[in-house]
């Protein structure tokens, strides 16, 4: 497997969407709330199977600022206060090449637990 880095990451704040390009040619526009609810940190995954916690609420989520972390990853701060995860660039391009599964994955959530985006 070639490791996939990325060439360009642009944050479009009026749309709230990051945008990713890899040195494969792929590019993904990921919404600001799908990186939130699918957030690496113990506190959305939890730490082992079940242990998830939905995030409800997160539709008009913001990034304020983009750290990069060593020369493998990124770690957001989302205006809600949330900032622990940390986003491999095998992991955004994961969700990039997942998106439509993931998030029609959340909606059932959210639908299952009578639960809401806003």
């Amino acid at each position: 497997m070639t490791e996939r880095v990325p060439t360009g990451i642009t944050l479009h704040q009026k749309s709230r969407v990051l945008e990713v390009a890899f040195s494969d040619g792929r590019s993904f526009r990921l919404p600001y709330e799908f990186l939130r609810v699918y957030s690496p940190s113990a506190e959305v995954r939890g730490h082992g199977p079940g242990q998830e916690v939905l995030q409800v609420g997160k539709r008009a989520v913001e990034i304020r600022a983009l750290e990069p972390v060593g020369s493998y990853a990124v770690q957001p701060q989302f205006s809600d206060g949330h900032g622990t995860g940390i986003y491999s660039w095998e992991y955004l391009y994961e969700l990039g090449e997942n998106q439509d599964k993931l998030w029609s994955q959340y909606l059932e959530k959210l639908k299952a637990a009578n639960a809401s985006r806003e």
